[in-house]
């Protein structure tokens, strides 16, 4: 059963739909200079009673929680999180609303007040139980202020908040997110790195002692954008409930983690300058999978290994990357006697040959290449020394909304396209996400990988 602030929620979001529907009535009946039939008469009159029916209802139900409140008895701190309660004895309240629902009733809210800040504003009053961030970030937004206005910080301090929220529950999906040692720096600073050190030799009594020269090169990861625009119809964002927040926020995780996850790790992804990085298998000569047997993979693994050894970068803090496909058909390969030959390897991760696994489908296949060489087809099993990686990640999402635009409905847009669909013609609303993000390889032998790996019990 509901709760009496979801039932609440429910209701005011109910206000808010069937006010709007008299508001369209109204506007088409002026737009044309007459007065309602007889049809858009029942249909006004038949709204204004819901509405009025939603009122009263809002009010027995506001009623009811304010006695429930007024009746409810102080905690103790005897069954109180530790984490919520202080020294002192006082408690902090916060909303049980899953993560990301204050980012993603901001981002709706934008959408419903069609890029106005002000209705997005009044939109987001119906979440003021739950997500009161919400309208107090789209009410900062719609003056102009200075750092030093008192009013205006704690605004800005939610903003951060349900942005950092957004990217909690994107990162845990990403392999970025999921590597958690990787190297992170600074966008735009300069950094040293060496490329050949000094030379040592044994010398005689008297005799000359060698000199040599060291080699150094400076590393800077500048900005690189990631961005994506995901299209919602009117009618879905107009009479959004938490179903509809659930498609939004869903959509724009499945839809960044797809895209770095495929070109962090993608061997085809080359450097763009000035536009993005190249993935951190790009320009990695692979190890080519000798078989699909448990032998064959030990065999390929001791290959990849040798490979780390020999440049002389240890495995401590390396990460394998799979697909979960790939991870599983390794966890269910047995020996001669029936057990598991890699107990360890599960499809959701685990651990191989004592290294962590990191499990995505977002890892492109190799595909079947008739040569010469041949290569065959398959999934890719990639090693990497996750501090030999630099990441630099200003950790937001900027968020932004419109529908008077024309967009090419194409994951791969060009320039100058002529077929454009308009928003406003075909009631859609576009929201645009963007993220800056860039990485690279500090040295090309901190990754390798497995090519055209079919490896199955």
């Amino acid at each position: 059963m509901a709760t009496l602030a979801e039932q609440i929620a429910a209701f005011e979001a109910k206000r808010v739909s069937t006010h709007a529907k008299m508001t369209e009535i109204m506007e088409k009946a002026a737009a044309e200079g007459a007065t309602l039939d007889a049809e858009q008469q029942e249909a006004f009159d038949e709204a204004q009673a819901d509405v009025k029916a939603i009122d009263d209802h809002l009010g027995r139900l506001k009623a009811l929680e304010a006695t429930a409140i007024k009746s409810a008895v102080p905690a103790t701190g005897k069954n109180v999180d530790d984490a919520s309660q202080s020294r002192s004895g006082v408690i902090s309240v916060k909303s049980n609303v899953p993560k990301g629902t204050a980012f993603t009733r901001y981002a709706i809210a934008l959408a419903a007040g069609k890029g106005n800040l002000m209705q997005a504003a009044e939109v987001s009053k119906q979440w003021k139980d739950t997500t009161p961030e919400v309208e107090s970030v789209l009410k900062a937004a719609v003056a102009a202020g200075t750092t030093t206005d008192a009013s205006w910080a704690k605004p800005l301090v939610e903003y951060q908040t349900m942005s950092s929220e957004f990217i909690e529950l994107l990162r845990p999906e990403t392999i970025i997110g999921k590597l958690t040692s990787l190297r992170r720096v600074p966008f735009n600073i300069k950094m040293p790195a060496q490329k050949t050190g000094s030379s040592v030799a044994w010398v005689g009594e008297g005799a000359v002692k060698p000199v040599s020269a060291l080699s150094f090169e400076t590393v800077t990861l500048g900005h690189a954008k990631a961005a994506g625009i995901v299209v919602l119809t009117d009618e879905l964002v107009r009479f959004s409930n938490p179903s509809a927040e659930a498609i939004v926020r869903q959509d724009l995780i499945a839809s960044m983690a797809e895209f770095l996850d495929s070109d962090f790790v993608d061997p085809a992804k080359a450097v763009s300058a000035g536009v993005s990085p190249a993935s951190i298998t790009n320009g990695v000569t692979p190890v080519a999978a000798s078989g699909a047997t448990a032998a064959h993979l030990k065999a390929d693994v001791q290959k990849l290994f040798e490979g780390f050894l020999t440049a002389n970068i240890p495995l401590s803090g390396a990460a394998w990357i799979m697909t979960a496909t790939q991870a599983m058909a390794i966890s269910m390969m047995t020996n001669a006697l029936g057990q598991p030959e890699f107990p360890t390897v599960t499809m959701t991760g685990g651990t191989f040959f004592g290294l962590p696994v990191i499990v995505s489908e977002n890892i492109p296949a190799q595909e079947a290449v008739e040569g010469p060489p041949a290569v065959a087809a398959g999934s890719r099993i990639i090693l990497v020394k996750q501090s030999e990686i630099l990441l630099a990640d200003d950790g937001m999402v900027t968020l932004d909304a419109s529908r008077e635009a024309s967009l090419q409905m194409d994951s791969s847009p060009t320039t100058g396209a002529a077929e454009l669909v308009s928003l406003w013609q075909h009631n859609l609303i576009a929201l645009r996400a963007e993220r800056f993000i860039n990485w690279q390889r500090r040295r090309a032998a901190a990754v390798g990988y497995i090519n055209s790996a079919a490896y199955k019990a």
